[in-house]
Order: C-alpha cells, then structure tokens, then sequence
C-alpha cells in the first residue's frame, strides 16, 4: 500500500485509496505497454459515480496492452499528510505513483474542481506548466464538457481531447505504442497526437490580442495543428452486438466499498436532447440526439445487476421523457427486476400524465418528491429560454401528481437571466403559490397530508457554445439582490408555509462564470488561487471567496471584462476555435429569438438547421 497503516487510521474513509473494489481490473504493470492514470478531480465518492470514467474504464481496460488505473484528488486530510510526509499521489489499482504513468488522463466535469486540477498534478510532482514537463513526465490529457473552452486550464494540459472518448483514444495509444517503441521525444508525439481529429494542443496555438482585451487573432503555431478542433461522436447508438465497434459499456462496473453519490447501475438510454433550452451547454454540445438500442440496454441491465449486486437501476439521459422505448425498457425492468427488489430511479423525466403513470409504476407507496424545473417564473421569461413549459401544463402536472398521491415538489428556477424583470423574479413565488392551491383544490379526505413544496434558484452563467454566450452575467450583488426580491415575496404567499426558498452561492456564481467564459489569461489566476490554498472550490464549506478575490486583484483580471459586458456577436470568442456541428449562424439566429421571445421547436417537431445533421446520424435521420 502506498499509505501505511498510521495514516490510513488517522484519516477520514481510508476506503477511498485502498482500491481492491468488486469488479476492479488487475494487471500485471509490466506485461502492459501503456499506464492511464484516470482522474476525476474531486473526491472518491463523486467520481466512482460518473457514468464516462466507468465506460472509459471498461474501454481502456479491454486492451491488452493497455492497464488504465484510477486516482481521485485525496481529502483535505490526507492532502495535508502527503505534503507533510512528502507521500506522493498514487493510483488505486497499483498504488504506483502517478508520475510513472504515461498519461494522466483528467476529466473536467465542471469549473469549479480547477483548482484541484492543480493539486492532482502538484501532489504527483508533475510539473503544474505543461511547458516545463520533461519526457519522463506523463502526458496529461482532458477531457470532458469543460473542455468546450479548455482556455483557462491551457497552460496545465498537454493536450485537450474534445468529444465523446469512444471515437478516438485506440488511435491514440496505437500512436504513442508506436512513438515509445521508437525513443520519439513528448514534442514529437504531441506533434502525431494534434493530428488526431478532436485532439488540441494549446501549445500549438498562439493567441494574440486586441488593444480593448478580446482575442485579435488564434492561429496555429505547428504545422501538425489542425485550424478546427472538430468534436468527436458516436454516431450509431442502435447496435445490439457487445463487439460492435465504439459500443463501449461496462458490463461489469466498479463498485465502491464506501456509499457513493450515485449509488447504483447507471444506464445510458441516450445522448443529446431535442429541447434547444437557450442556456443549456449540454443541449448544444451533445447534439444530434442518439438512441442506444432497447434490447441491447435490456441485455446490459441483466448484466450490470448480475455483476454488480446493485439494488437500483438508473436511466440516464439529458430528457428521459423522449426516448422512444421509454414505456418499453420500464415495463422490462418492471417485470424482470421488480419481484426481486430492485428500484428504478428515472431522473429528467417531464411531469406530465405518461411519466407520472411511469412513475407510479415504479415508485413505492412512500411517493418520493417530484421535481419540475420552469426555470422562469413567469411565461415572457421561459419563452426567452426556449423552455417549452406552459404554466398550464405545470399547474396540470402538479394536480396529477397530487391526485396520484404525491406531496411533495421540487421547483428549480435560474436567476438572473437575460432581459429578467422583477416582475420574472416575483413571479417565481406566485408560481409555487399557484401549485401549493392546486394542492389544496383536492377534497381533504384524499389529501396526503400537507403539501411541500420547496423552490431552489441558481444563478444564470452563460456558457459556451449556447445561445446567451454572448449575453452579459449578474454580479454577485445582482444576484443576490434578485434572491431578495423572490424572498420577499414568497413570505407575501398565503401558503408561504408549505413553501421554502433557497438559492446557490452567488460568490460561487461569479467565479464559475469567470471560468466557463475565460481566456488563456486566467489560467494565472486558477494557479494564483492554487497557490494561496484554494480547493474543492465545489464544496460550500471549502470554498474561500476571499482567497479567489484576492487571485483576481493578483492576476490583474478585469471581471467586468469577463462578466457583466454583452459581448458582440462579431467577437472572435475563446472557444470559437472548435467545431461543435451546431454552427455559430444557429446559436446567433437563437440569440435573437431570445431578445424577440420567439419559441423553437424541438427537434422532432422540425429540424431547425442548427448544423448538428453534419454529423450524418441520430435525431436528424429518424425519418
């Protein structure tokens, strides 16, 4: 073990670095010609429950030539004792230090864990600036949704892979299977690698800039660069055969000793969604949408549970509700793995009468809550968002649910979103006033109990690759200013105590939009916060305002620059390098029917042009 036996007893969960866990790969280190470290920043339990790292772990794993491990960003307790004791990071698996792999492979899940980006490298005595790295050093690669502007991480990763790992990283290790076999230098590798389609270099790019901040020009440096950074896909999801080529899913998955986040089989019924909700990043990014085949899932679901012991299964997509053998692939697992005690979790599924029928079928007689999310308080606003949701058919929903049983809803709702009035944001309350009466409208006699409604608002960032990436963001007194006008009028309700209102950390907010819209010169500012001790930024009872703060002053950053100016559509934009399908004309075209509260349909409804079709599969050639 990597960690002796006093540590682990004086540290919270050891369970997280002992490895050793059901379904665990074990193989000999030296019978392998590559080592992938796989890394999720950010403590074990959250990443042992992300769906990419077991599918990609289950890839990787099927080669012979290949042993790909896992290490996760240790603790704040035992963080302390590595730096103390100058242990250094090490894989589970192996319990090998990271250094001594070949690559360091990151996901970048989400903005807030980049400073634990730092502290996987930092603890691993892998040089922070990819420039610095020697041979010796791991090739350290990311991936994931946050590599859609990978520009604030670009001077910690050698390489940024952009899409879905499936499609590309065999071609990779055959590259570098190659290249070692040779003696070829890291220059000369990153040179093979940035070939690759969906494989970026940062270090292959120079960015220049205009005399008012925005970028002047971003062009390549390396004649083995590509000018486009085209996003890589799995195009056909239909295949029934385990073999097939790029259809890759763990039959087998990890199980964690210790409680995970999502404990339970996950299976992916889809990838992409039809919605086009203006500020969603994975609607965008994700497209076309991708059906995987029902009966292959059917055949996974046995397997999964078989192997696993697992007494829930979870369907997994951005909008369960419209995947075509939704009443299919539930009523199988129904009759399959009902009388065997086995729950089925449906997440992203709209409230309406066939998913609560579905519902009903699968939750037991204690009615869990339900979970709607208007986003918008008011009509005028979820028309700017393309949200598709009437207040009639909320209301409508509502009032099945609690005909069906049900007491207890959900609402989530943003703040802060382009072209918001009070009048939006007061709407918010009268909206859950109106669902508590709806309650209330059913005779007391087949009421269950009081109703309970409890509303949650974040706080709008705009991402990249959507149509508000060009919309200004709320400072923190903005937003918070916005929560107190909702507050306000929730306690005005005459339900208000079947009603209970919170709302995200509006520092948090500000940050994680510096992040998501950034540029190559905040990545001084990630490493600036690194250094003054910032971690697990994800977490409220880590994260240190003050601290980040005082990065910003530090790196001479300009937030208004970053935050609250609406950028102009002409603006060459940090990302605008990668090629997502879905074209810049569509996002800009999406933008204006934003401003002018114009609806578009989804996908299934008419093909709107958004460039997706490019890809030649899904959604887009159903008919």
């Amino acid at each position: 073990m990597a960690l002796p036996d006093e540590i682990l007893l004086s540290i919270d969960k050891p369970e997280r670095y002992i490895g050793n866990e059901v379904n665990m790969v074990r193989k000999n280190p030296d019978d392998v010609d590559i080592r992938f470290a796989m890394c999720f920043p950010d403590v074990y339990e959250i990443g042992m429950s992300h769906l990419g790292i077991q599918i990609l772990y289950d890839m990787f794993n099927r080669r012979d030539d290949v042993y790909c491990e896992r290490v996760y960003s240790p603790w704040l307790d035992l963080d302390k004792v590595m730096r103390e004791k100058d242990i250094p990071l090490f894989a589970i698996e192996s319990q090998d230090n990271i250094k001594d792999f070949d690559f360091l492979g990151i996901t970048l899940q989400y903005e807030m864990c980049y400073a634990n980006v730092l502290q996987v490298l930092d603890l691993s005595k892998i040089p922070l600036i990819a420039s610095e790295r020697s041979d010796s050093d791991p090739i350290v690669i990311g991936g994931g949704p946050c590599t859609y502007n990978p520009e604030p991480l670009a001077d910690f990763f050698d390489i940024f892979y952009i899409g879905e790992g499936e499609k590309q990283y065999y071609r990779l290790f055959d590259i570098y299977k190659e290249h070692k076999k040779k003696g070829g230098s890291r220059q000369e590798f990153l040179e093979k690698a940035a070939e690759i389609p969906g494989m970026y270099v940062p270090a292959f790019y120079d960015v220049e800039y205009n005399e008012d901040g925005t970028i002047k020009s971003f062009v390549p440096n390396n004649s083995h660069a590509q000018k486009k950074i085209v996003k890589q896909l799995v195009v056909d999801m239909q295949s029934t055969d385990p073999e097939a080529e790029y259809n890759y899913y763990p039959r087998k998955p990890l199980v964690p000793f210790i409680k995970a986040t999502q404990d339970r089989v996950v299976l992916e019924i889809q990838r992409g969604c039809i919605r086009g909700c203006r500020f969603c990043q994975a609607g965008m990014v994700y497209r076309p949408v991708r059906e995987r085949n029902v009966e292959y899932l059917k055949n996974m679901a046995s397997e999964m549970l078989k192997s696993t012991g697992h007494e829930e299964i979870s369907l997994s997509s951005l909008s369960s509700s419209d995947y075509s053998h939704l009443e299919e692939i539930i009523n199988y697992l129904i009759d399959e793995f009902g009388k065997k005690g086995v729950n089925i979790s449906l997440p992203s599924l709209r409230i309406d009468a066939f998913s609560l029928d579905i519902m009903s079928k699968v939750q037991d007689v204690r009615k869990s809550s339900l979970t709607f999310a208007p986003e918008a308080g008011s009509q005028r606003l979820r028309n700017v968002i393309n949200k598709g949701l009437t207040e009639e058919v909320i209301l409508n929903g509502a009032s099945l649910a609690f005909k069906g049983g049900w007491n207890r809803v959900k609402l989530y709702f943003m703040l802060g979103i382009p072209t918001e009035t009070e009048e939006d944001m007061k709407g918010i309350a009268e909206l859950c006033e109106k669902v508590a009466e709806v309650y209330y409208e059913i005779p007391k006699t087949e009421r269950n109990g009081k109703v309970q409604i409890t509303a949650s608002s974040s706080f709008f960032i705009p991402k990249p690759f959507t149509p508000f990436q060009w919309a200004p963001m709320c400072t923190k007194e903005q937003f918070l200013e916005r929560a107190k006008i909702v507050n306000g009028r929730m306690k005005e309700m005459l339900n208000k105590k079947s009603i209970r209102y919170n709302w995200h950390e509006a520092d948090v907010s500000v940050i994680e939009g510096l992040l998501a819209r950034g540029d190559r010169k905040v990545a001084k500012t990630v490493l600036r916060a690194y250094e003054l001790g910032c971690l697990y930024d994800a977490w409220s009872d880590s994260y240190d305002n003050e601290k980040w703060q005082q990065a910003i002053k530090d790196t001479g950053i300009d937030m208004d620059f970053y935050i609250t100016r609406e950028r102009s559509t002409d603006e060459f934009l940090p990302w605008d390098f990668i090629d997502i399908g879905v074209t810049k004309k569509f996002l800009k075209n999406e933008w204006e029917n934003a401003k002018n509260e114009t609806v578009t349909p989804n996908c299934r409804m008419k093909c709107n042009g958004c460039g997706a079709a490019v890809f030649g599969g899904g959604v887009c050639f159903e008919n």
